[in-house]
């Protein structure tokens, strides 16, 4: 405790070090990158604005000095959940350019919902660490033996279920997709022109078999 209290008193709100100023810089990065992906109205930039969204995070938390939580961001988010992003909209034949059908109209309430759980979100951890100090001689709080410790044994059930539910969305991408396959392939023999060249086609095969 004396050593952080030191070091706080060192280094002041007015006379910030270069990690803290890159740590704020980077911030405002991630959080434009993030304005982005959620105003823009096409959904493959909006998946691509989300790499950068998700990468902003994962230097802020090798800024931490968490070098293990911002290789999972890396390997699980950007390259996994966003993968599985794009392959769900390349599945469902999602418009690859502006599409109105992306804003709902609901901006508003949109904005403030988002507002109330960031503010819910900064109450909940401020009340929750207001009182922790950083123990210097201990061990790295994100190291991978701490946070493998924690995740493997506090938190495993919430992350089997996650990869669980993200499994799920994929199946029911692919299922969404066959489903307007076939309905495509449906409509398309019902018009008159499917119809003629239908019945052109087995008037030619009965001709054909009438020959031999």
């Amino acid at each position: 405790m004396t050593a952080f209290t030191t070091a706080a008193e060192t280094h002041g709100f007015l006379s910030p070090t270069g990690v803290e100023i890159a740590f704020l810089l980077v911030g405002l990065v991630t959080f434009g990158a993030a304005l982005v992906t959620v105003t823009t109205r096409q959904l493959v930039h909006a998946a691509l604005w989300l790499v950068v969204t998700l990468g902003g995070l994962a230097v802020e938390y090798l800024l931490l000095t968490a070098e293990f939580i911002a290789w999972v961001q890396v390997l699980i988010y950007v390259g996994s959940v966003v993968v599985l992003l794009l392959f769900g909209l390349m599945l469902t034949r999602a418009p690859i350019g502006r599409s109105p059908d992306a804003d709902s109209g609901n901006r508003w309430a949109a904005l403030t919902v988002a507002v109330a759980a960031a503010a819910a979100l900064v109450w909940v951890v401020v009340d929750a660490f207001r009182a922790t100090w950083i123990d210097l001689d201990g061990p790295a709080a994100g190291s991978t033996e701490a946070t493998g410790a924690s995740l493997f044994q506090n938190w495993v059930l919430p992350f089997e279920a996650l990869s669980v539910l993200l499994l799920a969305a994929l199946v029911g991408a692919i299922v969404l997709s066959r489903k307007a396959k076939a309905a495509s392939a449906t409509a398309a023999e019902s018009t008159p022109a499917a119809r003629s060249e239908k019945d052109r086609i087995e008037k030619d095969r009965i001709e054909k078999e009438g020959t031999r």
